[in-house]
């Protein structure tokens, strides 16, 4: 008979912050639970020996995701978020590190060579930097684009708009244009102004008269 044992797990969330704290000592600016989940917010210039830490020490063995947020208003408006996997204890952790468009963030693909993908990734949509990744190309844009999409500052319809064209046979750039074909913008309601009394409007005409329905 096989006997199945579980992963073993935390006791709780506040049981990881109470090792970990200690562990990463002056490293960690903050550690914080938020929906169920650890977050430790760390020093840029940290990043790497943190991740490696936390991988070979405390075995958070895989890299999960790396992702970016904007912040306009705050002096480093971009923080980079990694979230890490241990299989063997069955627990998440997000790491978290600060940023502004001219501090760049240690790469961690010396850890995990799949960051350099997702370095790119937030490079590409925020303009982040990562000193160290030695192919920081965009890669979810096409060449020549010109900005970040996932600013809060980037406008919504973009710079550019792409075609096709019969003429020179090849995809064409020009400047976005918003036409409103077939479109009326009068603001009107349907029922308002109508001679006739939908069902379900006999309350609305008994208000405007004053009585009730």
């Amino acid at each position: 008979m096989t006997v199945l044992h579980s992963a073993p797990k935390f006791a709780s969330n506040e049981g990881v912050i109470d090792v970990l704290t200690p562990a990463l000592g002056a490293m960690l600016v903050s550690a914080t639970e938020e929906h169920g989940e650890v977050i430790l917010t760390v020093a840029r210039d940290q990043i790497e020996n943190v991740l490696r830490l936390l991988r070979d020490n405390h075995e958070y063995q895989q890299l999960m995701e790396i992702a970016g947020v904007d912040y306009p208003s705050r002096p480093e408006r971009f923080e980079v978020v990694y979230m890490l996997l241990s299989v063997t204890k069955n627990h998440r952790l997000m790491v978290k590190v600060s940023a502004a468009e001219d501090t760049p963030v240690p790469t961690v693909t010396t850890l995990w060579p799949v960051a350099g993908w997702l370095e790119r990734e937030v490079f590409d949509m925020y303009g982040v930097i990562f000193a160290g990744n030695q192919d920081l190309r965009r890669i979810l844009t096409d060449y020549g684009f010109e900005g970040h999409p996932f600013r809060k500052d980037f406008p919504l319809t973009g710079y550019v708009e792409l075609r096709y064209s019969e003429d020179e046979k090849r995809v064409v750039y020009e400047p976005v244009e918003l036409p409103q074909d077939l479109r009326q913008f009068d603001f009107m309601s349907p029922w308002e102004g109508a001679e006739y009394v939908l069902p379900g409007d006999e309350k609305a005409e008994a208000d405007a008269k004053g009585g009730k329905a």
